[in-house]
């Protein structure tokens, strides 16, 4: 009885029928509590949902119940690893590899943890992950034929999050590793290609293996990498920097050693890790006797991201963050968020806590041109032109006369789902137009409307 109900779950899951293929995994458990198979897979599709902590739950019980199987144990840990908690998926990952060696996911995740750690041993589980497995199709949950469509991803991270705009209830997805890949063995059959490498500082080498790569495609392509590849944290400032209305932070990428022998700089400065997103390794520098504490604590870098600091601090001493996303040239704001740290980022902002913040954001997102200014929105029409990518963002802050003040602008933006709390039903329409917008992209471009 109970093998019957988990493929019946299965195929409402194959299906894409999620609420339905939920309460079927639940029936099973109900009569058996530790199924292996309905933990996991119940499991993999809260994560499909963007459920984590439903998910990590799931694969937590089936370890409980079943410590040697691996496949539960590289799941939690890639749960624990988008939640940045990286020592928590190394002991995941370690426990996999004592019981299957050669488990290719394992070694992939190992790469992710060590890169900080041990660069020789990363680059040793990279080559394990992925030699032998640079092409992965992913399984398909639709009710009618996918559309075939190639995603371009790198195994070292640095990629555009795509899971809640690439759906696999309508497209099948062939992800391709450039890294890794014979470009002498014919791709998939493909009606799109969507190059999701997005970090030009960490994926150089990706990116310039996407030319040998796709020289026998003829399938329309979402961001062109070596439009990507000009997107760079220090080129990308200089060249927006030279746009009427922009003003951009200087970059200068340099050893450690230079910043520290340096003898004209301007403080207070940042310095940042290059290839890290969310504010990793990224630190403010208010004066020269700080500095060589601050370079030690990213001394893993062979070299840094020197930057200029702009003040983005309103009139109440306030740091304010912007941020609009670029879909097929239209330009959609997502959020705005605001805190009294120099580093803002939206969950650790000060947005919960005062509704006055959350009324400016709420009008930046319902009219957007009112909330800049014109000064800024033409800026902002220049930087679309400029970066010319199907799919991209930036966040800036507003200066004093209107002119923006850049942080950054390139394909690697995020698009977070805010939680249930109903305190944020008013930044949900704006969230679900930019989702809308880039999956109609992606099927104006397969069909080649």
């Amino acid at each position: 009885m109970t093998d019957d109900a988990l493929e019946r779950a299965r195929q409402l899951n194959r299906t894409g029928h999620d609420a339905a293929a939920r309460q079927a995994y639940m029936e099973v458990l109900r009569s058996d509590p530790t199924n292996v198979y309905a933990l996991i897979e119940l499991g993999n599709l809260a994560l499909a949902g963007g459920f984590r902590s439903a998910a990590e739950t799931a694969y937590a019980e089936a370890i409980k119940h079943h410590p040697a199987n691996p496949i539960a144990r590289v799941n939690l840990a890639n749960v624990l690893r988008a939640d940045n908690d990286s020592a928590a998926a190394k002991l995941q990952y370690e426990a996999a590899l004592e019981i299957d060696a050669r488990m290719h996911e394992a070694h992939q995740g190992m790469a992710w943890v060590m890169q900080d750690i041990d660069r020789e041993t990363a680059e040793k589980h990279l080559r394990m992950g992925f030699e032998g497995r640079a092409l992965i199709t992913k399984p398909y949950r639709g009710a009618e034929i996918g559309i075939p469509l190639l995603l371009l991803v790198c195994a070292r991270g640095g990629n555009i999050p795509t899971d809640l705009w690439i759906h696999d209830r309508r497209f099948t997805i062939h992800a391709l590793y450039p890294e890794f890949c014979d470009p002498r063995v014919a791709l998939p059959p493909h009606a799109l290609v969507v190059n999701a490498i997005g970090d030009a500082d960490l994926c150089a080498a990706a990116l310039s293996r996407c030319r040998e790569v796709l020289a026998h495609s003829r399938a329309p392509l979402i961001n062109q990498p070596t439009r990507v590849q000009a997107t760079g944290r220090a080129e990308i400032a200089r060249r927006l920097g030279a746009i009427p209305g922009v003003i951009a932070p200087r970059i200068d990428t340099l050893p450690a050693a230079a910043i520290l022998k340096a003898d004209n700089l301007k403080f207070p400065l940042l310095l940042r890790r290059p290839g890290f997103h969310t504010g990793e390794h990224f630190v403010y520098v208010a004066n020269p006797s700080e500095l060589p504490k601050a370079i030690g604590s990213l001394s893993a870098a062979e070299e840094l991201l020197l930057i200029s600091y702009l003040d983005a601090r309103g009139a109440d001493g306030m740091s304010r963050k912007y941020r609009v996303m670029f879909v097929d040239g239209v330009i959609y704001p997502l959020h705005l968020a605001i805190s009294a740290d120099w580093k803002v980022h939206y969950f650790s902002s000060a947005m919960a806590q005062d509704a006055s913040f959350r009324e400016e954001e709420r009008r930046f997102l319902e009219d957007m041109p009112a909330a800049l200014g014109a000064t800024a929105m033409r800026a902002l029409r220049q930087i679309c032109t400029t970066l010319d990518l199907e799919y991209a963002g930036m966040d800036f802050a507003v200066a004093a006369d209107g002119s923006i003040l850049l942080f950054e602008a390139n394909a690697t933006m995020v698009v977070f789902p805010p939680s249930p709390d109903a305190m944020w039903d008013y930044r949900r329409r704006a969230i679900d137009t930019v989702l809308a917008a880039a999956s109609s992209m992606l099927l104006k471009h397969a069909r080649g409307v």
